[in-house]
């Protein structure tokens, strides 16, 4: 999460470790990042306004989890989605400090099983950081010391060469920063771009970052922030115990595991999303990746708008029933809940589901059969499937 402190100048902790299981599994990104360590960063300037926290989740600072193989109650990475910062009210221009850790967490990855996953602030995805057009962002970018990678952060936000990967690339222990201006109003993906990229995101390393149109989003009850990722696992799907990083499903596009907000159930067991019945929801959605587009849908609901592909400032899409959203893409679905009950949150590619992509919206509310009803006694539904 964001801390709202004085601007200082980060610094390089040059000469750290890396450890014999960092060079095998990641060779390319080590000798990538190598070639960037040194590059130097300009100091960020002495500021004389005020800053804003921007982002939600749990603070970067220190580490978050203790790894410890003799216990099995693992760290929980997924982040929960009511997790948000709320509408910008402001209409004047601020600089924005957003303070971003990477950290390797062994954590639950369905029931049985965990993985070592590879975070932002260590939350999957990580956290929401919200902005306004023409904020001035300063980005203070960690390597925990306790990680085997080297990482850094691409917003697509940015207007500059990389999106600033090449500003923040760190090995374990080294800490950079970059500004920029949001320029742009939208909705947009940010990920780790440390070779191979692709990886880095299917381990965990993605977020979203708003940028809001100079007058704000309409007011709407409740806000959620939903991602959707692949793990790529030598393992098939279903194996318990600690689970090992496939490289090469990854590049031949062979998950073992879909799944929304980190893991098999962050939205179903953990984190369900829920709602009330005459409230309107607005479900801030993208896709990490890597490799797979999705077909986002609610079942037994219909979107009312659709700010598609993450615009902000084009008319929104109406009455939209599934929409699609590709790799590094995002969207803003909003709708009225007028029912209540389970709503079912899937990628229309429903094979996925039984891969653990699944989640749940909960409307709590009085039943409305002038909306929604049987016809005489209706059948057992646990047999319904949702």
């Amino acid at each position: 999460m964001t801390d709202q402190k004085d601007a200082e100048t980060p610094r390089g902790a040059h000469g750290t470790g890396i450890s014999r299981r960092s060079l095998l599994a990641g060779t390319a990104g080590l000798t990538f990042a190598g070639a960037l360590a040194g590059s130097t960063v300009q100091a960020i300037a002495d500021h004389d306004h005020a800053h804003q926290s921007a982002a939600g989740g749990t603070t970067g600072s220190g580490r978050l989890y203790q790894v410890n193989p003799g216990v099995t109650d693992r760290a929980d990475i997924a982040h929960n989605p009511a997790d948000i910062p709320g509408p910008i009210t402001r209409r004047e221009p601020q600089t924005v400090r957003v303070e971003l850790e990477t950290m390797e967490i062994e954590a639950h990855l369905d029931n049985n099983a965990t993985f070592r996953f590879w975070t932002f602030n260590g939350r999957v995805p990580g956290p929401f950081i919200r902005v306004r057009v023409g904020d001035t962002v300063e980005c203070y970018f960690k390597n925990n010391e306790d990680s085997w990678m080297a990482h850094n952060v691409d917003f697509h936000a940015t207007t500059g060469p990389g999106g600033g990967a090449v500003l923040t690339t760190a090995m374990p222990g080294e800490e950079y920063a970059f500004r920029f201006k949001a320029l742009n109003p939208g909705v947009y993906v940010y990920h780790c771009a440390v070779p191979p990229v692709a990886l880095h995101i299917a381990n965990g390393m993605y977020g979203l970052i708003v940028v809001e149109p100079e007058e704000g989003l309409p007011p709407v009850d409740r806000e959620f922030y939903v991602m959707q990722g692949e793990i790529y696992t030598e393992e098939p799907f279903g194996t318990a115990g600690l689970l090992t990083e496939s490289y090469d499903k990854m590049l031949n596009e062979r998950p073992e595991y879909f799944v929304f907000n980190g893991h098999v159930g962050a939205l179903t067991d953990h984190f369900p999303l829920k709602a009330k019945v005459g409230e309107t929801v607005r479900i801030f959605f993208g896709v990490g990746g890597p490799n797979f587009t999705s077909s986002f849908h609610v079942i037994g609901e219909i979107f009312d708008r659709v700010y598609n592909a993450g615009s902000l400032t084009s008319p929104p899409l109406t009455n939209v029933q599934t929409i699609s959203v590709a790799p590094g893409g995002a969207c803003v679905v909003e709708f009225k809940c007028e029912v209540p009950g389970r709503y079912v949150l899937v990628d229309h590619a429903l094979s996925r589901a039984e891969r653990g992509l699944a989640g749940y919206l909960i409307v709590e509310g009085d039943e409305q059969p002038d909306i929604f009803g049987p016809i005489g006694e209706p059948p057992d539904p646990s047999m319904s499937g949702h």
